[in-house]
């Protein structure tokens, strides 16, 4: 399993993909913190905090990461190399959590660099270090989680057809839709009744209750763990199907709509 990981992650590196998504996550975050007004600028806001950051960065990753899990499997697929892998030594479930924890690193390595936007705001409070520490680290970690559902999501688009493209878009589309989508839904005014449903399902769900009553902050903690677990065994249940059914190579070529349909009959 190591030596698949440490093969993934080196092809990040040994093209120009790896560079040009850490590059633009963290030009545009120092762009638009730093350069740009407006909302996420730090400097015109007049407070020492760095809320910007973290209101801007998943919306850049819900790009950024089906980028670098597009092509996990589907490159795989469409070379041919896909057999070969599965002749190795390993299980399905190592080939699967390798290419997972090879996003995931790149994702921590653009995240990190971040850290030094706390570090300046710390130094340019007044005084200095007038900074909610707690608020930064908790966004911090809460972000990492965001983005390791992006890349389980990633791979699991990817593991479902050969075409890099209609990964990307699915994976755009279904990220979306767990970050923000159940949100919109249940506050649109024309659908109290899909509200209505919704908001009990959220509040009334015993996963995402906690004795303490913090039932959002549980949410935020859980819902991100459940994910990462869900969508690597959907990646792995999906993988064991292909490869059952390897001589037949139309279940490679899938339309959107068709793998968007298998992951929310997964749902």
């Amino acid at each position: 399993m190591l030596v698949l990981l440490k093969k993934e992650f080196a092809n990040f590196f040994s093209s120009a993909v790896g560079y040009i998504i850490v590059g633009i996550f963290l030009s545009l975050t120092g762009l638009f913190l730093w350069v740009f007004p407006g909302e996420y600028n730090i400097l015109d806001s007049g407070y020492a905090q760095l809320s910007g950051l973290f209101s801007l960065a998943p919306w850049l990753y819900l790009f950024l990461i089906p980028a670098i899990t597009m092509r996990l499997f589907a490159e795989e697929k469409r070379m041919g190399t896909i057999e070969l892998i599965y002749t190795r030594p390993i299980s399905k479930l190592q080939i699967v959590a390798a290419k997972y924890l090879a996003g995931l690193l790149l994702v921590a390595i653009s995240l990190i660099p971040t850290i030094i936007y706390y570090f300046s705001v710390y130094l340019m409070a007044e005084p200095v270090g007038n900074i909610d520490s707690g608020a930064f680290w908790g966004s911090f970690i809460g972000l990492l989680f965001l983005a390791s559902v992006y890349v389980a999501i990633g791979i699991f688009t990817s593991a479902c057809t050969s075409n890099q493209i209609i990964a990307f878009v699915c994976a755009v589309t279904l990220s979306f839709i767990f970050y923000f989508g159940f949100d919109l839904v249940a506050s649109l005014s024309l659908s109290g009744a899909i509200q209505g449903i919704y908001c009990f399902h959220r509040h009334q769900q015993p996963l995402y209750r906690n004795e303490s009553g913090s039932n959002r902050q549980s949410r935020c903690c859980i819902f991100p763990k459940c994910d990462n677990r869900v969508f690597p065994f959907y990646t792995l249940d999906y993988q064991s199907k292909i490869k059952q059914l390897a001589p037949c190579r139309a279940n490679t070529r899938k339309s959107v709509v068709q793998i968007m349909c298998d992951g929310f009959s997964y749902l």
